[in-house]
């Protein structure tokens, strides 16, 4: 099966949303018990963390925790906005930095200006962009992100989706004042999935499409450690209480370049791993032996593929013992808390 699919069914009674990428499970959401990322908080300033520079705050759905607090007071009331997943036994993680996300624009309160994304590149369609917004835009403090799916959209779907993220912003913000209480809830998958996966796919709605369409053999395989790699070479994927460890091995490969050649390939394949896993936090790569020479192009590899990858990773570097270590934001509901 070749192409792009998006699939919108349910696992364990739980709304989740599928790309599968020629008849490949390229992507996976799937909904949690636990606040939404994007979700928006009037939360109450409870008490600070001494040494670590944050601030715990009260919200409807328990304890949040916002890092780098100047001037916040306890019983200041603020608005937060929901950036992962927590932890078990973990505060909310929350920023002040709130934003409006659709699938064309983003609204950045307190950040004006309007900057259209670096992907689309032909000036006249920037351009072209570039009136639509300011044809919306009133307010000389909104800022607007024109993001990459605008570059094949209609300019009237633009328009109509600047225009309504504007409006949230408005009454969201408008509403700054009172008690702890949750203003909007984030993104569920299938919204999610029409926000962010946006180059042309089929989608399919009907029920049961995750069994029609093999995401179930899918995710089956997904909750064993193993990958392959091609090539003979394969990697183990296994996340632990403390962090995700990745084990690579060359498998019968044993020529001089097996080693460089299995690594490279981990580089290209370890994004969707750790996606289709739902899988963050730290991240220690135990890389099959490779010359140090070509440590470089390794990281160059490493970051191109994370570079479409749509979570914040950071490619921290290189340990004494030769390990690789990565730190990934808590971004998805790891699939073996779901089907477990």
């Amino acid at each position: 099966m070749n192409g792009r699919q998006i699939i919108l069914d349910h696992i364990e009674g739980r709304e989740a949303a599928a790309l599968m990428v020629d008849g490949q499970l390229d992507d996976l959401l799937i909904d949690s018990d636990m606040p939404r990322p994007g979700t928006i908080y009037r939360a109450v300033a409870d008490r600070p963390v001494k040494g670590q520079g944050g601030m715990f705050l009260k919200t409807p759905d328990g304890m949040a925790f916002l890092r780098q607090v100047k001037g916040l007071a306890p019983g200041d009331v603020l608005l937060v906005q929901v950036t992962g997943l927590a932890e078990a036994g973990k505060a909310i993680p929350v920023t002040q930095k709130v934003l409006f996300k659709s699938r064309y624009a983003i609204v950045t309160p307190g950040a004006p200006g309007v900057n259209v994304s670096r992907s689309i590149r032909e000036e006249e369609r920037r351009d072209a962009l570039l009136g639509v917004a300011h044809g919306v835009v009133e307010a000389p403090d909104a800022g607007i992100i024109l993001r990459s799916a605008c570059a094949e959209a209609d300019d009237a779907d633009v328009a109509e989706d600047i225009a309504a993220m504007l409006d949230l912003a408005e009454q969201v913000l408008a509403d700054a004042d009172g008690p702890a209480e949750k203003l909007i809830d984030g993104d569920g998958p299938h919204v999610s999935a029409w926000r962010d996966w946006s180059e042309p796919a089929e989608v399919v709605t009907d029920a049961g499409g995750f069994d029609s369409h093999g995401v179930l053999d899918a995710l089956e395989a997904a909750q064993g450690a193993q990958v392959s790699l091609g090539g003979g070479g394969y990697m183990y994927v296994e996340p632990t209480r403390a962090l995700v460890a990745v084990d690579v091995n060359t498998g019968k490969d044993t020529s001089p370049a097996a080693g460089t050649k299995t690594n490279f390939a981990v580089a290209k394949a370890l994004p969707r791993a750790l996606r289709v896993r739902g899988l963050g936090g730290q991240i220690v790569l135990d890389l099959a032996p490779m010359p140090k020479k070509d440590r470089r192009g390794f990281e160059s590899a490493l970051r191109a593929a994370f570079k479409r990858d749509t979570i914040d990773t950071a490619l921290v570097g290189w340990t004494p013992l030769g390990h690789f270590e990565l730190q990934r934001k808590n971004a998805r509901v790891p699939l073996l808390d779901v089907l477990k």
